[in-house]
């Protein structure tokens, strides 16, 4: 089976993948790691349709207008090549509001010969949407927890990165937070890139570092290595998102063995049973008090114990037969 993925590389897309695929790589142009696929490009498609058995989308269309992505899945079909999409997202965390991703997804889902997502509650909302039934495959495992990093009882960690667009009033998830961490008697670290550090939404953060409230922890973008440590330190992680669908940083989180407290919106509570919700979504707003509670309630708890890599192996291993039946439905 001879399988172009978009992205042509990336960590989730690389685990997945069957064994017994052949991977088609489509020509890279641009050194950036995040440009888009020169799939995209219709000439570059028909050049490499007659080697390839399936396309499979994930991610990287952001950049289209809808009216492009239509004429591709049109030029795709044309060349009886199948598509296979996996919806990641059903509200894209980098958008301001929803509507191009609606458009996106209102294009490619009906297109799609297969249609994948990572959990039963994405799935019936896309059975909702476009009547299309989804196959569930989880999320697989994205790092292991790291040889001689403790776990520090109490500390509780908000990971604001450089302030994705679905991190809405951050001061207030702080301040919320900030509350919970007090009633349960821990401590709070906030983890921000250098970028963003000196905002005026972050004014309170600084502020409160200020006063000894909490650590300030300022850094780039972390390696995969320093991820795993930096959350297998924490007690508790605060997810800020007020819209989303699911979390690779969950599963992390999941992987090293630290609790997490994830919003209302999207399906993160299906992920993982060691997930405690608190009100945060695009209906509801946030409801500081749910949030304060619900950090209070994972301090009183032991973390969990890391996930069994034995036992990840195994659901990897699940998820790339998964996907291998996918690609023998579309292309026996």
């Amino acid at each position: 089976m001879r399988v172009v993925t978009v992205p042509g590389t990336h960590a989730y897309v690389d685990a997945v993948r069957p064994v017994d695929v052949v991977r088609v790589d489509a020509p890279v142009v641009s050194p950036d790691p995040w440009a888009p696929s020169e799939l995209w490009d219709p000439a570059v498609l028909t050049a490499l349709a007659d080697g390839i058995d399936v396309v499979h989308v994930h991610f990287g269309f952001d950049h289209l207008e809808p009216a492009q992505l239509r004429a591709w899945t049109v030029q795709l079909a044309a060349l009886g090549v199948p598509l296979v999409l996996t919806v990641h997202d059903l509200r894209n965390p980098h958008h301001l509001d929803r509507h191009r991703h609606d458009a996106h997804l209102d294009v490619l889902v009906p297109a799609a010969t297969e249609v994948l997502t990572l959990t039963p509650g994405a799935a019936a909302e896309i059975a909702e949407r476009w009547g299309v039934r989804a196959t569930v495959v989880p999320h697989p495992a994205v790092t292991t927890a790291v040889d001689g990093v403790q776990t520090v009882p109490g500390l509780v960690g908000i990971h604001l990165k450089s302030l994705r667009r679905n991190v809405v009033q951050p001061a207030r998830v702080v301040r919320a937070v900030l509350d919970g961490v007090r009633s349960g008697g821990g401590s709070l670290r906030v983890d921000v890139h250098t970028d963003v550090v000196e905002r005026p939404e972050l004014a309170l953060v600084r502020a409160l570092a200020t006063a000894g409230e909490l650590e300030l922890e300022v850094h780039g973008r972390l390696d995969d290595h320093e991820l795993a440590a930096s959350l297998q330190r924490l007690h508790v992680c605060v997810l800020p998102h007020r819209f989303g669908t699911h979390s690779g940083w969950l599963e992390a989180c999941r992987d090293v063995g630290t609790a997490v407290v994830a919003p209302s919106c999207g399906f993160y509570a299906e992920q993982w049973v060691d997930v405690r919700t608190a009100v945060h979504d695009e209906v509801h707003g946030l409801q500081e008090g749910s949030l304060s509670r619900a950090v209070a309630e994972a301090l009183a708890s032991s973390p969990p114990p890391a996930a069994d890599p034995a036992w990840r192996a195994e659901q990897l291993d699940a998820v790339r037969r998964a996907h291998a039946e996918v690609y023998a439905r579309c292309a026996p």
